[in-house]
């Protein structure tokens, strides 16, 4: 996948910004760093936030060894970091190599580390240009660094941003030489952060690990580098909460009854932003024409990396056979959280009895998306079907397993298996034929070949013959 341009206008109760970012895996971001410091210096200060262990140390050190003495490394995170002076002498050092002859390149990891970090930032970067030294810059910090209160003024014209995104099942693939089946598994039943990959076969060392080195410095130090925290006990239960609520419309008063210490709902939401905003549990605003509407309807709550699901969950990741209901939350909780990872725009829509588990837009195209991991029937396809004759121009899709999708190919759906759609996401699909021929020929659980359509998609049978079968209470299968 290719980076993608992401503007995103915020417009519900729990968040207002306007953001612009380039987001992107490991391996594009370290790509993109190196074109942009092929540019002529000084250029502008390349911020890149992310969640952490998620590879932004270790791309800066690459970039720090491909660089040699052009390159001078500082870090928040050492003993000294922060005392005084010992920032100026990172500028100092970096001012020195590139009178030698050449560009030089300051790498400076976990900048948030400092206090007033902004301020010295724009300082140096102010000097740099006045100097005309050819200088770059590279900033990092966990969590949404150039979205704490004040920083976009105080750097505003002087910085571009990049955002890191936790793995996908193609990056775990490829750098743990795993096949593509098994790093979707991985990353459906216990997430994808590349440091906990070593202890998958002692599950209570992972399970340490992923408390220790990921929840704890997020909750106690990313979050309030983001914004204001006045109770950091109500802002620990409303992330479990939120993490026991995997692809779930949960209601804000419906949150509040569920918490042990008592919070408003303006507190409650602005806690889930700053969850969104540390990369944790984004939540989904619902798809309307109108605006009222959409502020006024409850968020979906998608947490943005299972190991937070797995290590929430006592019970751990479930199967199909196991626990059907649970599993078909996870599945759709990981096909959401890969399209927001991937920087698409993910909305879900609701208008009773009918509902789409997620409406796309973004680099993809526009899409409106089932999730299906267990049986159903053309029944339960009502709210695809509708949602696409009122807003024709987004594209119908069902994702779920293998075996299971065979209804709505005979409806002339177009369908992707689960494992496909993480790995590349339906964005290379040209039309529906595509689409459908690339998981109709061979069904990989029985491994017998199926027919292909003999024309293109069947046109799908009207909604209101549809609806007129299904009866009001009947629950939704998944």
């Amino acid at each position: 996948m290719g980076a993608t341009w992401r503007i995103r206008l915020w417009s519900n109760n729990y968040s207002s910004r306007f953001e612009s970012a380039f987001r992107m895996d490991a391996a594009e971001c370290t790509l993109e760093l190196r074109m942009r410091l092929s540019q002529p210096a000084p250029g502008r200060i390349q911020l890149l936030s992310g969640r952490r262990q998620v590879g932004k140390t270790t791309l800066l050190v690459e970039l720090a060894d491909e660089l040699g003495p052009k390159a001078i490394y500082w870090s928040g995170d050492e003993s000294g970091s922060t005392a005084p002076g010992a920032f100026g002498r990172a500028f100092a050092d970096v001012e020195a190599a590139s009178s030698v002859g050449g560009t030089a390149v300051l790498l400076l990891d976990e900048i948030t580390s400092l206090p007033s970090w902004a301020a010295h930032l724009k300082g140096a970067w102010d000097r740099l240009r006045r100097r005309k030294l050819r200088v770059h810059i590279v900033a990092t910090g966990s969590s949404s660094v150039v979205l704490g209160e004040g920083v976009e003024e105080s750097l505003a014209g002087r910085f571009e941003r990049l955002e890191l995104t936790h793995w996908t099942p193609t990056a775990l693939a490829k750098n743990f030489r795993m096949s593509a089946e098994r790093a979707c598994e991985t990353t459906l039943r216990s997430g994808t952060y590349p440091g906990a990959v070593e202890y998958s076969n002692a599950p209570e060392r992972w399970a340490a690990y992923i408390r220790d080195a990921v929840i704890e410095p997020a909750l106690s130090r990313d979050i309030r580098d983001i914004g204001r925290v006045r109770r950091p006990a109500l802002l620990r239960q409303v992330f479990h909460v939120a993490t026991s609520s995997p692809a779930q419309i949960v209601a804000l008063e419906k949150m509040q009854g569920r918490l042990d210490e008592s919070g408003s709902l303006e507190t409650i939401a602005s806690y889930l932003g700053l969850l969104e905003r540390a990369y944790l549990v984004a939540h989904l605003d619902k798809f309307s024409t109108r605006a009222a509407r959409q502020r006024a309807a409850p968020p979906k709550l998608v947490t943005l990396n299972h190991a937070l699901l797995a290590v929430a969950d006592p019970l751990g990741a479930s199967t199909a056979n196991t626990d059907p209901e649970r599993f078909g939350r996870w599945l759709e909780n990981a096909v959401l959280a890969h399209a927001w990872n991937r920087g698409q725009r993910v909305r879900y829509w609701r208008e009773e009895p009918h509902e789409v588990d997620a409406v796309l837009d973004g680099s993809w195209g526009s899409f409106a998306i089932e999730v299906k991991s267990g049986r159903y029937s053309k029944a339960d396809l009502t709210g695809l079907f509708e949602f696409t004759r009122r807003h024709p121009r987004y594209r119908p899709l069902v994702v779920g397993v293998a075996g299971n999708l065979i209804v709505a190919e005979r409806l002339g759906l177009p369908v992707m298996r689960w494992q496909d759609f993480l790995l590349r996401g339906p964005a290379r699909i040209s039309d529906t034929r595509d689409l459908v021929s690339e998981i109709a020929p061979t069904d990989r659980a029985t491994k017998k070949p199926q027919k292909k359509p003999a024309s293109g998609p069947r046109t799908p049978r009207s909604p209101a013959r549809l609806r007129s079968r299904v009866h009001p209470a009947r629950p939704r299968a998944r």
